[in-house]
């Protein structure tokens, strides 16, 4: 079982993550210390715009990267399972929203990958919740600011 505290992800977001946090380490931060070192030959410093912007790019590198670390320190990979027939992460489910009387397809996804403006709905989301572990002519009910809305599973895909 999962834990509310841990982040659900797939294995390719993850190594983007890590990707990402090795090119800080190696690329990003080693250029802003160069930055930092050039510009304090200048002299003084605090009249030295460079040296402030190049402080200032040092300081949100290491928001992200201490925002990287804590993802992937509380990162559980979840396996694509596409045998079960079961909604699960990496699924495009169609469902009938009974509400709107229409049809609707949406994408489960991490929460890395998730936009919700383009149907692609978070796994650790109330929707994304109320979806996984069902199957197809299963009804999902859940709150809402509106009210209860309600969608029968209709087709389950894995791409």
């Amino acid at each position: 079982m999962h834990h509310p505290e841990d982040i659900i992800i797939t294995l390719a977001s993850k190594h983007k993550l890590e990707e990402e946090l090795a090119h800080i380490r190696t690329v990003k931060r080693p250029e802003i210390n160069e930055s930092i070192r050039r510009a304090r030959e200048y002299g003084d410093l605090s009249e030295n715009f460079e040296y402030q912007a190049a402080r200032q790019a040092q300081a949100i590198l290491n928001g992200r990267v201490a925002e990287l670390e804590a993802i992937l320190d509380r990162a559980k990979v979840v396996e694509i399972d596409t045998g079960a027939g079961l909604i699960g992460l990496g699924a495009t489910v169609l469902v009938y929203d009974m509400e709107m009387e229409e049809e609707w397809e949406i994408s489960i996804v991490d929460f890395i990958s998730a936009d919700p403006m383009n149907d692609k709905i978070a796994y650790s989301s109330p929707m994304g919740q109320a979806l996984v572990g069902k199957k197809v002519t299963e009804i999902v009910s859940m709150e809402s600011p509106s009210g209860i809305m309600q969608y029968k599973v209709l087709e389950i895909r894995y791409e």
